[in-house]
This record gives C-alpha cells, structure tokens and sequence, in this order.
C-alpha cells in the first residue's frame, strides 16, 4: 500500500478506537498489525521489546482501575490496555514496515505536504545519530579535562544544542547551493506513485476495520 494512505488508514483507526469500547475488537487488530509486522518480517526481537515496554504502562493503566478505582471496572481495564496495544502495534505496522525517507517523499509527493517541511523532517532525522555521537564527544572532551559531565548535567545538552545549531545552518546553505528554493517545482528523484490497487486496499482495508469495530457484538 502507498505510505501516505498506510499512515492515514493507521490514524482513522486509532481515532475510532479512542471512541470505541470493544474488546474484542481491539484484539482483533492487534493480532492483524502483528500479523501484519510478521509478514513483513521484521525482527522478532523488535516487536518483543516494543510489546514488553508497552506492558510496563498497561500494568499501572489495569492495576488503577481494577483494583484502586471506586468502581473497579475490570472490563474497562482490559478495554484500555487493549487500547494501548492497539496504538502501539498500529503505529509499529506503518513505522516499522515503511523507510522514513520513502514515507516522508510520499507524504510530499501523494498529499502534497510543502517541501521546506519535508526536508526539515528528514533533516531532522538524519541528525539524531550526530546528536548522539556529540552528546558523546563532548563526554570525552570534559572527561580529559578533569570534567564528568552526567546526563543530567545541563551544560551537556546545552553544548549539544548549539552543536545542532551550527549543523543546521550548515544544512540551510548546503541546500540553497544545491538550488533549493521554497515555493518553487521541484522534480523527484524517485517518485511514489499512488495506485488505483493502493486505494482498493485502502477501501477494503478501512471497511473491515468498521465491520471489526462497529459490527461485531
């Protein structure tokens, strides 16, 4: 399916399971994004920590209300743990199976996002991994110093942050050398073409979604 309707099939359905109260249904989903994810084949080791890191805040969400409410509605606890798995599984079947490049060139391409937007993301993104190996450089610079700075330490981050400056004005002139310029055509060095079959199993996949959530009992 074309990453533009994947992401947006993905936030129709956790709008709806945000107004829904359907158990059932919600482990139906579950079991189809992680189908979904298997398919795919993304790492087991993947999914299980992401699985095992939800459950940390779905114990503490199920505990509350099923045993430290005035209610203790225990059904509805399960409804939003479920809920929570669903919002992670769902999210995990759009980012774990489409590259972010490819994603956001969609989202420019298909759903006309303006382009100064999209680059900003992938610039974004692209400095994470050099945010981090500063975070670390700066370390080891105090270090030989005589300096620990911990992570908590602000001056760390605040290094850090002009670093990310200094690279993003960097990035601005690489850019306008290049011959970006905003509001103005651009062609695509690699298109993402938008299928009569995507929509077809856009349809069919938002259809079943609204049997799963509204029809059953």
């Amino acid at each position: 399916m074309n990453p533009s309707l994947k992401l947006i099939l993905a936030l129709i359905i956790s709008f709806e399971i945000t107004f829904t109260t359907h158990l059932i249904g919600n482990l139906i989903i579950i079991v189809v994004a992680l189908t979904y994810l298997a398919w795919h084949h993304v790492a087991r080791a993947k999914v299980t920590k992401l699985l095992i890191i939800t459950l940390i805040p779905a114990a503490a969400l199920f505990s509350t209300l099923a045993f430290f409410s005035p209610e203790r509605n225990v059904h509805f606890a399960w409804v939003l743990v479920s809920r929570l798995y669903c919002y992670v599984t769902v999210g995990a079947a759009v980012t774990l199976t489409t590259p972010k490049l490819i994603l956001i060139r969609s989202l420019e391409q298909n759903c006309h996002l303006p382009s100064k937007f999209a680059y900003g993301f992938l610039a974004a993104l692209n400095l994470v991994p050099r945010i981090r190996q500063a975070v670390v450089t700066i370390r080891t610079a105090g270090e030989m110093r005589g300096v620990v700075l911990h992570w908590w330490s602000p001056t760390l981050y605040f290094k850090a942050v002009l670093n990310a400056i200094n690279w993003a004005d960097q990035l601005a002139q690489a850019m306008e050398t290049h011959g970006f310029v905003e509001g103005v055509p651009r062609t695509a060095a690699q298109a993402i073409p938008l299928r009569r079959r995507d929509w077809l199993f856009f349809g069919i996949s938002l259809l079943i979604a609204q049997l799963i959530l509204i029809a059953l009992p």
